[in-house]
């Protein structure tokens, strides 16, 4: 049977396809700059350098911080989000987090609970996602160090209210880290407005970068215990790990020719505005949400189509496992899909699928109206043969 051309609808994963001038940048880098920024004062090392610093310049004006070397590049939202946990957390300390979190939060939080003894509260969330605020403000104790939330689940695409957990933060003096996996450059970010002390985010979903970039943004005031030590380029002569942002936490050569092609899509998105990108994703959200809506048999995660959420839109088939469904999908309709638990367990037993996991369908900047009717078609008939199997 001849291959369909693919209908890519796992953005949540990572973005695709690319701004061209991303792939322009890391090609050009390449060619004339791929030599290690910060090490050497030779033309293509400083080259490099510059290539740094733009890419940390564009980062601050998107969410919107002064100082451009208070953001750490890292090499995705996962290696941010272990930073910030492991630099900031101490033996004995008390996080709150919620049970939408991704696995990329849980897992270091329940190795620092074994390794530290750290305590950790999960703020349980309804089938939808949503929180309710004062059951996290609740959980605030004297030991409590630390709030760790999503900014959008990466399962329902529940938006979760930042800058209300800022303002509960700020009154209880507790720091607050933000994962921005599936907001950061979707979403209007400003870290100082909405009390973010830490932002991680990757590069690779809605900042239109390559995968193996991300970045920690970092409150100016805060300081971490590196999670990695190395050279920097800078004061080499001691062997303590220096105390200047950013060369603290970035120990080793960046990939410099990834922060490039990242630069060039947090341009991109500074160019269209988060706002006008959300606006085009939401109104492919709500097509798709009101034609599975109207499916026999297929049952929608996440908040009803009135509430404001990020471009995922998780369903279950009755009487078809989200593999088989995902397998038939990309085989014989050529619709790229995410199936299974999408690393996040707990989310899964909020909405009520821990038994099964689910299909996640996550359309991008890139998708087309056409596409979603692809889409909601071959659900349709996916449904429909499954209903009449069962009779």
């Amino acid at each position: 049977m001849e291959k369909r051309p693919t209908i890519y609808m796992d953005n949540a994963a990572t973005s695709w396809p690319k701004p061209p001038q991303v792939q322009e940048a890391m090609e050009r880098t390449m060619r004339e700059a791929a030599a290690n920024p910060g090490r050497g004062s030779h033309e293509m090392a400083v080259k490099a350098s510059r290539v740094l610093f733009e890419g940390r310049k564009a980062i601050a004006k998107l969410f919107r911080f002064s100082n451009p070397n208070d953001v750490v590049f890292t090499l995705n939202a996962t290696h941010a989000l272990n930073i910030a946990l492991q630099g900031w957390l101490r033996p004995g300390d008390h996080v709150v987090t919620t049970s939408v979190e991704h696995n990329s939060v849980r897992r270091p939080l329940e190795a620092l609970r074994r390794k530290w003894g750290i305590d950790v509260s999960y703020v349980e969330t309804d089938a939808a996602g949503r929180i309710d605020l004062k059951k996290l403000r609740d959980e605030i104790t004297p030991r409590t160090r630390l709030i760790v939330a999503t900014h959008s689940s990466n399962l329902l695409g529940t938006i979760l209210p930042i800058a209300d957990i800022g303002a509960i933060a700020r009154e209880k003096g507790v720091k607050l880290l933000v994962d921005a996996a599936q907001s950061a450059g979707v979403l209007d970010i400003d870290v100082e407005a909405m009390g973010i002390d830490m932002l991680a985010f990757p590069g690779h979903k809605g900042l239109f970068g390559p995968q193996g970039t991300g970045g920690l943004y970092l409150h100016p005031d805060l300081e971490l215990e590196p999670l990695m030590y190395g050279g920097t380029g800078s004061r080499s002569e001691s062997p303590e790990q220096p105390d200047v942002r950013p060369d603290r936490y970035e120990a080793g050569t960046p990939n410099t020719v990834g922060i490039a092609g990242l630069t060039e899509g947090v341009k991109f998105v500074l160019e269209q505005t988060p706002a006008r990108i959300h606006r085009k994703e939401s109104a492919l959200v709500r097509q798709l949400i009101a034609g599975l809506g109207e499916i026999s048999g297929v049952t929608l995660l996440g908040p009803g189509p009135e509430i404001e959420r990020t471009a995922i839109v998780s369903f279950v088939i009755e009487g078809m496992d989200p593999s088989e469904t995902a397998f038939v999908l990309d085989r014989h309709y050529g619709i790229a899909v995410r199936s299974g638990f999408h690393c996040t367990p707990l989310g899964h037993q909020s909405a009520g699928t821990s038994g099964t996991g689910a299909v996640r369908a996550s359309p991008g900047y890139y998708t087309t109206e056409s596409e979603i009717v692809t889409l909601i078609d071959a659900v349709r008939e996916m449904a429909a043969d499954r209903r009449s199997k069962k009779r």
